[in-house]
């Protein structure tokens, strides 16, 4: 990536807003770089006092932003938002933000894509919604990552289902009990098959046993920080249907760009409401359905969903 390329993609410490800024970088085809922002003791000041500045961010990540300038800037997150808005005001650059930067200052960016599960109130021409978040799941990806991992998974009988486990939140415990419901769930779903199971940093120990002991042979199991290549890419590309854990936006979305029939794991009361709300758009939508006792499996599809390409589309038509 040329350090004079025409975008900017802001990349600071939350690795989720980074990845939707690149899907949505990668969605654009067009050469761009990407500058690392990292917070100092200052960074967490609210935005109305960090104004238009390079105010609480470290030395070294104030030194690459110069010129030659970057026509688009792509930022997530509220405490970018200063930041690119520096930028533009040197520059002259549109401003690219994924969800909202927050007050002061909004008047400033050129598209704010906000997702609609969010509930945001914001309006106005430069707010485009969006169903989910960008990420960075492709055709291309997938096919490359189809033909990576198919002959490791060829011995496994079909359907293969795979089952992608994040886990504990800030808000909300994955214990044990759920982990072995959703193991047993998962297993009914793909009866006469196999499971290809991944888990999370958030699983946990304990919850990961319980999951792994509801699970009957044969599967393919990946174990959070295990060595070896990620399946991720490859569960997604492969497998005859999707089950994921609600908690994740991320993952959610990343599982409805499959063209495989999504399945999602949400007890009652365990997600906080916006992934509430989320979940409710993917049914609607027929992106994906509940996980519940007694599920079977069946074959349908649905369109590939990632907001990214729309983001990358409005982008374009403000740049021509």
């Amino acid at each position: 990536m040329s350090e004079t390329a025409p975008i900017w993609v802001l990349a600071d410490d939350r690795a989720g807003n980074v990845g939707q800024c690149l899907g949505v970088a990668e969605a654009l085809g067009q050469p761009f770089v990407v500058k690392d922002i990292r917070y100092g003791r200052l960074g967490g000041l609210p935005n109305l006092l960090r104004g238009a500045s390079l105010t609480g961010i470290t030395a070294d990540s104030a030194a690459v932003l110069t010129a030659p300038w970057p026509r688009v800037v792509i930022a997530a997150g509220r405490r970018t938002a200063p930041v690119a808005r520096w930028i533009k005001r040197r520059s002259g650059a549109l401003l690219v933000q994924i969800m909202d930067p927050g007050p002061g200052g909004r008047a400033e960016f050129d598209i704010i894509a906000v997702p609609s599960h969010d509930d945001c109130r914001l309006t106005g021409g430069l707010v485009l919604p969006i169903t989910g978040a960008p990420h960075r799941v492709t055709p291309a990806k997938l096919a490359e990552a189809a033909e990576m991992w198919a002959p490791r998974f060829a011995h496994l009988p079909r359907p293969w289902v795979a089952v992608i486990v994040g886990g504990a939140t800030r808000r909300r415990p994955f214990t044990p009990a759920m982990a072995a419901e959703l193991g047993g769930r998962a297993a009914d779903l793909a009866t006469g098959g196999s499971l290809l199971v991944t888990t999370s940093r958030r699983t946990g120990a304990e919850s990961e046993q319980a999951l792994l002991a509801a699970i009957p042979q044969p599967n393919f199991i990946h174990r959070w920080g295990a060595a070896g290549d990620n399946p991720y890419f490859g569960f997604l590309a492969l497998a005859d249907a999707l089950v994921v854990t609600g908690d994740s936006v991320s993952m959610a979305c990343e599982a409805c760009a499959s063209p495989a029939p999504v399945y999602l794991f949400a007890p009652d009361g365990w997600v906080v409401a916006k992934h509430a709300r989320l979940h409710a758009q993917l049914f609607t939508l027929g992106l994906a359905r509940p996980l519940e006792a007694g599920t079977r499996l069946e074959r349908w599809s649905h369109p590939p969903l990632n907001a990214a390409t729309d983001i990358a589309a409005a982008i374009k038509a403000r740049l021509t």
